[in-house]
């Protein structure tokens, strides 16, 4: 009897709705937590900068160890990780004499989750005998889109009908996802990448010319994503007058619905669209938007510019991870390690400098927004640089 891939597919979606309920959960109780704990602002930006530092070091373990560990053990592990961080923000700063340190120690269990999931579910997929990977890695990586949406308005859904203060019963309740997810990745098939001892080592990627692009690539692309996600809320908030729930609604879930369809169509027509061709036309179409966020004088332009964005980053991930499977097949885990590690490092690096140009110019995000320009261009030169590389290959 065959092997059932379709399961291990369907693990591999979960694992991405499960890094997307625990990138999204928290900062939606910012407020809550600076109001019933009492801890400044200042400590609560932490969390998000604590959440992706963990995710970076991950990263980088991963690139070393997870092929000595086992794809399995480690992918059960990231499941086991989300559990117990999700659950534990619900107990923990109740247990501490410091509620921010039982919060802390929560957002580091389900962070390290998140990271090994980021890291093993792209090779996990790349490994299964899918026809038109491309394709799939797309589907696979619009998971995480859906998963962001649906935790925004699932979770504003209950609070509208629980109230706020029941949110300890849907940190449990979100825990589920990932419960029923170690089922899944202790059963399904998993397949290798390469043969032992057949993967690229750290050093040997590194002298790829190839592979640094592939990174700046990676950089611009967490970068032009995380710029305007996490700045599109505030966006819609000061320039439209919107209250904060419809900021949320307007701003950061219309570009995570736009990069879900990018990722989705790439998903479907994928074998009939020249992925380099895609991925170039969508860096202009990211240029293109953050221009209108930062130049336009007319809000509501500028709001239509943020959501535009999200359609147009949704390719940059998967793409650049599908371009370097294919120019490098012999990448192994390392490979995908330190390419989520680059996305990570953009996705840090780029939201903080939009906000800290943005304090400088006296609050007025459109100059922040018009230095992000930066990221869209460096990667459609970086696109031209790989397009390069694939021509002289073929």
């Amino acid at each position: 009897m065959g092997k059932n891939y379709k399961k291990t597919l369907i693990a591999c979606y979960l694992g991405f709705i499960t890094q997307a309920i625990t990138a999204n959960f928290a900062p939606l109780l910012f407020l809550k937590f600076h109001k019933d704990y009492a801890i400044p602002l200042g400590k609560i930006a932490m969390i998000s900068t604590m959440f992706f530092l963990t995710q970076l070091i991950v990263d980088v373990l991963c690139a070393k160890y997870v092929d000595r560990i086992g794809y399995r053990k480690s992918v059960v592990a990231s499941e086991v990780c989300s559990v117990a961080g999700l659950v534990g923000l619900a107990f923990l700063p109740e247990l501490f004499q410091d509620p921010f340190i039982g919060i802390i120690i929560s957002v580091i269990v389900y962070a390290i989750g998140s990271g090994l999931i980021e890291v093993l579910v792209s090779p996990i997929v790349e490994a299964c005998p899918f026809e038109h990977k491309e394709a799939a890695m797309s589907l696979l990586h619009s998971f995480y889109c859906w998963g962001s949406v649906g935790v925004v308005l699932f979770s504003t859904l209950f609070f509208t009908v629980f109230g706020i203060d029941r949110w300890k019963w849907l940190a449990c309740i979100w825990a589920l996802v990932p419960l029923y997810n170690i089922y899944n990745f202790a059963t399904c098939p998993i397949e290798h990448l390469t043969e032992d001892g057949q993967s690229m080592k750290i050093g040997s990627l590194f002298r790829v010319p190839l592979f640094w692009v592939a990174i700046i690539l990676m950089v611009c692309a967490g970068a032009s994503e995380l710029s305007m996600a996490q700045w599109a809320s505030a966006y819609a908030e000061s320039a439209l007058s919107l209250s904060k729930t419809i900021g949320d609604l307007a701003g950061p879930c219309m570009f995570a619905i736009t990069m879900g369809i990018s990722r989705v169509l790439y998903g479907k027509y994928g074998d009939k669209i020249d992925l380099m061709k895609f991925m170039l036309g969508s860096g202009s179409l990211c240029l293109i938007c953050y221009l209108m966020a930062s130049i336009s004088a007319n809000p509501v332009i500028g709001l239509i510019g943020c959501i535009l964005c999200g359609f147009s980053v949704g390719i940059m991930w998967p793409g650049t991870i599908s371009i370097s499977s294919k120019q490098l097949p012999a990448g192994g885990t390392a490979m995908f390690a330190l390419l989520a590690m680059a996305g990570d490092l953009g996705g840090a690096f780029g939201p903080s400098l939009v906000g800290n140009i943005t304090q400088r110019a006296n609050d007025n995000l459109q100059k922040g927004m018009l230095v992000g320009c930066v990221f869209p261009l460096v990667l459609i030169i970086a696109l031209l640089v790989m397009r390069g590389f694939q021509n002289r290959k073929n």
